[in-house]
């Protein structure tokens, strides 16, 4: 078995299994998964994967394994699923993970966000091609100065140059169609219509002696005007036409009917109002970040530099490709690039510094070891989500060390790239004019910043330690104790009543021990009290199930009987917020238990540990029937 089936198999086991995968895919460094029932991931069991750098729980749950992993471990991801389905029903969790589903679909899918994720899966995936044919771009660049310098012979090496660029004109000069494709795939339209309307603004057929007349100015249109905002805004406006169509043409007809109204409604649209429109709205956009980077010299850069980070964290930096295109499409190089690429320089610096302060720490210096290279080769993300971000003060002295070189960018001024492609030291051969040599001083200035900053002021004492030992030591006391997070008295029961295992509620998403292990509960009393001194972290809005986090991170689920959720939170009535302080004893739920018994499958009540470390098991000290409060019931136990 490959290391990549391996990994794959692993991440697979910890998701879930194949039914509690609903759809996936992968961008350059991330395996995305939309699961059916995120309680049945195991995030500490995946972290704990050899080669797994981190995880992001967004509206797809994304798994980051860097580039090239990326690509081998989704296509035996693929077939890891292909070989285990019928292991149970994709549909049979999904109503049970319905809850939970919504309740984070509530908190992540605002309109702005779900704007940029739209933004960013439209032009996720042609970022390879950006970065091949970027790279191309540049070679046939350095190619062509030399001949026009006079260091190569025009004879022989033109014909290089001319071939590179056929080969680098093929993504970029028609860009719009394959934005076009993916856009309508976004927006819920057919992929190949969208294709059409990107490929309306390159205006084939029209000519000088026969132009499209501006209607707004009376000048001609010229092609690709608006660029890619004109796309996607035409785009948008075929998917809800077509839609629209969609709902009254007659079956028999709507295949030649809708199409062509589509494409002529927006055809016409887009030619007569958007390109226009769009082009307006980009040359002013431009025009102000143009206006902006020759004012703001030094501070701009600073600013820029500094903030990148945070934008890439959060996975808004994607919406700066189109502004990156249209400044390429109108003064041939993207001068935000360059100064943007100095956050990665700045990350760089700071994991340089932590290698150098944390050589004790094995764990660490492994990871570093292994993201670094690609770090250093502009692709940042394992380097953010597995080295400086969970360490807090290393990502803060990074964001400044890319300000610094953002600033020293910033002073020389009209800095640009030639094409979109990975930052640091793979942009430089697209540095446009000769100018490689400054970016190269600002991403030393980076590197400097970073690794100063760090140096002194952003390691974790913590990080320091010999993590070889550290774990020993843990062990040791771990096992004096016998529980690995809780003692016998840390956890209370919740109600009065007659505890069982888990294994006998009747629910396979419990009793399989899917979402984790615990025990479960058959109320006689009417009030949910906390189990635990702690924090509520989530009340769902069905107010069945209750999450719940101890001050020494031990997360549990208290999920009030079985197929509760279809009650839509009739016989519950809250007692407690989220992130509301609580202690033992302290009441959460009034249920209103003759109502749920007759309206509901059952009124059992599992209580999960949704955190348990790897091995870790709940074990019943006591079973039948414990009254409300009463401790020494169960013991966390380690393997």
């Amino acid at each position: 078995m490959s290391k990549y089936r391996k990994m794959a198999d692993e991440i697979l086991t910890a998701l879930g299994g194949s039914s509690n995968i609903a759809s996936y895919t992968n961008c350059m460094t991330r395996l995305r998964v939309t699961p059916v029932n995120r309680g049945n991931i195991n995030e500490q069991k995946i972290k704990e994967i050899d080669g797994v750098v981190g995880t992001v729980d967004d509206e797809t749950y994304q798994i980051i394994l860097g580039p090239g992993v990326v690509t081998k471990v989704a296509d035996q991801f693929g077939a890891a699923i292909e070989e285990t389905k019928g292991q149970g029903s994709a549909s049979d969790y999904e109503a049970k993970g319905a809850d939970i589903k919504q309740e984070l679909k509530k908190k992540n899918s605002t309109p702005f966000k779900t704007f940029l994720r739209k933004i960013g899966s439209i032009f996720i995936p042609l970022i390879p091609a950006f970065v091949g044919a970027g790279l191309i771009a540049g070679i046939a660049s350095i190619l062509a100065n030399n001949i026009t310098a006079g260091n190569l012979s025009e004879e022989t090496w033109q014909q290089y140059v001319t071939i590179l660029n056929v080969i680098k004109n093929a993504i970029f000069s028609y860009l719009v169609i394959y934005v076009g494709i993916n856009a309508a795939k976004e927006f819920g339209a057919t992929p190949a219509l969208g294709g059409v309307i990107g490929g309306v603004t390159l205006l084939t057929g029209a000519t000088p002696e026969m132009p499209i007349t501006n209607i707004f100015t009376g000048e001609a249109l010229s092609a690709g005007q608006g660029g890619i905002i004109g796309v996607l805004i035409a785009v948008y406006l075929l998917a809800m036409v077509e839609k629209f169509l969609r709902r009254w043409i007659p079956d028999a007809i709507d295949i030649i009917v809708t199409p062509t109204i589509v494409l002529l409604l927006i055809g016409l649209l887009t030619i007569f109002i958007i390109m226009p429109f769009a082009g307006l709205i980009s040359d002013n956009l431009i025009g102000a970040i143009n206006w902006t980077l020759d004012r703001g010299g030094a501070f701009a850069g600073f600013v820029l530099g500094t903030t990148f980070l945070p934008l890439v964290m959060l996975g808004l930096h994607q919406v700066l490709i189109p502004i990156h295109i249209e400044m390429i499409n109108i003064s041939g190089m993207t001068v935000l690039l360059p100064i943007l690429a100095m956050s990665g320089a700045g990350q760089v610096g700071a994991t340089l510094a932590l290698w150098i302060k944390c050589r004790k720490n094995t764990q660490l210096t492994n990871l570093i070891k292994g993201a670094l290279p690609v770090g250093v080769l502009g692709i940042g993300e394992p380097l953010i989500y597995g080295v400086i971000l969970p360490l807090g003060r290393p990502f803060i002295t990074a964001c400044i060390g890319g300000g610094i070189g953002g600033a020293v960018v910033g002073i020389f001024g009209n800095i640009g790239a030639i094409a979109i492609g990975p930052s640091g030291m793979a942009l430089i051969p697209l540095i446009a004019d000769g100018m490689w040599f400054k970016y190269i001083l600002g991403l030393l200035a980076g590197y400097s910043g970073g690794f100063i900053l760090t140096y002194f002021f952003g390691v974790p004492k913590e990080a320091m330690v010999n993590t070889a030992d550290s774990a020993e030591k843990e062990v040791e006391i771990e096992a004096e104790k016998g529980f690995s997070i809780s003692d016998k008295g840390a956890v209370v029961m919740p109600f009065e009543g007659e505890v069982k295992p888990l294994e006998e509620v009747p629910d396979a998403v419990f009793s399989s021990k899917l979402m984790g292990d615990g025990f479960a509960i058959e109320p006689v009393n009417d009030t949910l009290v906390s189990p635990i001194d702690g924090e509520v972290v989530s009340v769902f809005p069905t107010k069945h199930a209750i999450g719940l986090k101890s001050k020494d991170g031990l997360e549990l689920l208290i999920h009030v009987g079985l197929e509760t959720v279809s009650l839509k939170g009739e016989g519950f009535t809250s007692l407690a917020k989220e992130g509301q302080e609580v202690k033992k004893g302290t009441p959460l739920l009034k249920i209103d238990l003759d109502y749920i018994k007759k309206n509901a499958v059952s009124t059992i009540t599992p209580v999960i540990f949704t955190n348990l470390a790897e091995g870790t098991s709940v074990k019943l000290l006591k079973t039948g029937y414990q009254e409300q409060g009463s401790a020494g019931v169960i013991a966390l136990e380690l393997p």
